[in-house]
């Protein structure tokens, strides 16, 4: 694939196109003179899309498990720091490999077998993009209507088109618009939420908070869940996109390092404020589970509200910029066969019709349907996480990248061992969740009566077991049956006649 020109920007500066070109850069290998930059360089995109004071809601969301404020706090942030721990796992792969984290998946799942999983991803990613994108717009009406600056159709017709404009240009222009764009989410939104956390911190009530009942084990697990899927779970298929432009030599603690403290900063700061505010105000903690924007602002001073929406979107946009940057090239690691930039373009028209729907079409209870879809997609992604992570842990070199391409190569077309992993890590992980308010879901959970965990409506119902233990099957099965598989690999010769890379 043809490469845009570059440019020097400066020692430590990554090499990207021109300011403003359009990246061209598709699922290839990244090319050895457009390797530049270090891994603290991933801190921006991460923190950029992670910065959001929806994440104020997650307190509200851990103490719904029943569980106290401490619980929740130890729940919410060991989930938040070990879910994004593997995001800068995976991120190692990028550094190692040079292309997307789904072309780096063919050597655990092969050529051709790696389109279920690439066709997972680009679902998963598709689906939080659109999200991001309705929410992002709902906020700006709920707010105006705070205002009353209207907040009527007009009002989330604009807001969605300004919206949208930003995500998909920015997954149309890639990789090097999206780190400028997320630098200044990092820096605007950044200082914006210390300013909330500073305006709300009165309400705080310290007796309120310390008189917060325990849970229990089932419901601290259930908390860790929420938090580990809410955060890095989410994030762990696209980990790889970011860290591809480093050179090999770059620092493998480094890239880990960065990414995780990058991605899990932001989050573990706003869970602390939100818990406190919710533990402080079982009311306003109620609210905040129906209508997290609202709630939040409307405990702030009307001068702050416009700022307050401000940070809000460009949260919300932060995160749909690498969603949708990551979903066109899953797209393309799937097979379809058009430049990066249409991928980014399929996507952007796909989330728009979605975030129209969610918006103007939808029922009150579409977020209560979302979080069963996410759940449920989830499961085969941590199980996927499970076998990729293992694979790379027994790896003791690089990828032979022209391999990643042809079906003939050392990684084959369809090895049947991860993908059995994926499928049965998938079974077993249905059968451990459950997703009572949303009815299409119910027939999930078929494994707690069995297991004596209650049934679905029993202490473990609601702790989400399943997310676990695929996360589990992939990685022990794979630690347990695949390293022959990996020594036949790293000593097969290169295949002659193969065709070119990309």
């Amino acid at each position: 694939m043809a490469h845009q020109p570059v440019v020097d920007p400066g020692p430590g500066a990554p090499m990207a196109p021109a300011r403003g070109a359009v990246e061209t850069n598709g699922i290839n290998v990244i090319a050895e003179e457009e390797r530049r930059g270090r891994p603290r360089q991933l801190f921006w995109p991460w923190f950029g899309a992670n910065v959001s004071v929806l994440g104020l809601a997650y307190g509200s969301f851990l103490l719904g498990f029943g569980i106290s404020a401490a619980q929740a706090l130890v729940a919410g942030v060991v989930g938040i720091v070990v879910s994004f721990l593997l995001c800068g796992l995976v991120s190692i792969a990028g550094k190692r490999g040079s292309a997307p984290t789904l072309v780096l998946s063919r050597a655990a799942f092969g050529v051709t077998g790696n389109r279920v999983p690439a066709v997972l991803s680009w679902v998963y990613t598709v689906g939080w993009e659109t999200v991001l994108v309705s929410l992002a717009t709902l906020a700006t009406t709920t707010v105006f209507t705070q205002l009353g600056w209207g907040g009527g159709t007009a009002t989330q017709v604009v807001a969605l088109l300004v919206v949208a404009a930003l995500v998909v240009g920015g997954g149309v222009l890639g990789f090097d618009a999206i780190m400028r764009m997320q630098t200044v989410i990092t820096v605007v939104g950044g200082a914006l939420t210390v300013v909330y956390v500073v305006l709300v911190a009165g309400r705080v009530d310290w007796s309120a908070v310390t008189a917060t009942p325990s849970g229990s084990t089932a419901a601290f697990v259930g908390a860790l869940v929420l938090a580990m899927t809410g955060y890095g779970f989410g994030w762990v298929n696209a980990a790889a996109d970011y860290s591809r432009y480093l050179p090999r030599t770059a620092s493998t603690r480094g890239v880990v390092a960065w990414t995780t403290s990058g991605g899990a900063l932001a989050p573990v700061v706003l869970l602390a404020a939100g818990l406190l505010l919710a533990a402080s105000d079982p009311e306003l903690s109620g609210d905040i589970g129906a209508d997290p924007i609202g709630a939040l602002g409307a405990i702030l001073p009307t001068w702050f509200l416009v700022p307050f929406v401000v940070v809000a979107v460009l949260g919300l946009v932060g995160g749909a910029l690498l969603d949708i940057y990551s979903s066109g090239l899953s797209l393309l690691a799937a097979g379809l066969r058009v430049p990066r930039p249409v991928a980014a373009g399929i996507d952007g028209a796909l989330m728009v019709l979605g975030a129209v729907w969610v918006v103007f079409l939808a029922g009150s209870d579409f977020f209560v349907q979302f979080q069963g879809f996410l759940i449920t997609l989830g499961v085969p992604i941590a199980a996927w996480c499970g076998v990729f992570l293992a694979d790379l842990a027994l790896r003791r070199r690089a990828y032979a990248e022209p391999d990643l391409y042809d079906p003939r190569g050392r990684y084959g077309a369809v090895p049947p061992v991860p993908l059995l992993l994926l499928a049965a890590g998938t079974v077993l992980g249905w059968g451990l969740v459950t997703n009572g308010l949303a009815g299409w879901l119910d027939w999930q959970g078929y494994l707690l009566g069995p297991l004596g965990l209650g049934g679905r409506e029993g202490d473990w119902a609601f702790a989400n077991l399943g997310v676990l233990a695929a996360f589990l099957v992939g990685l022990l099965g794979t630690l347990a049956l695949r390293r022959p598989a990996v020594r036949t690999q790293e000593a097969a010769p290169p295949v002659a006649g193969r065709p070119p890379v990309g």
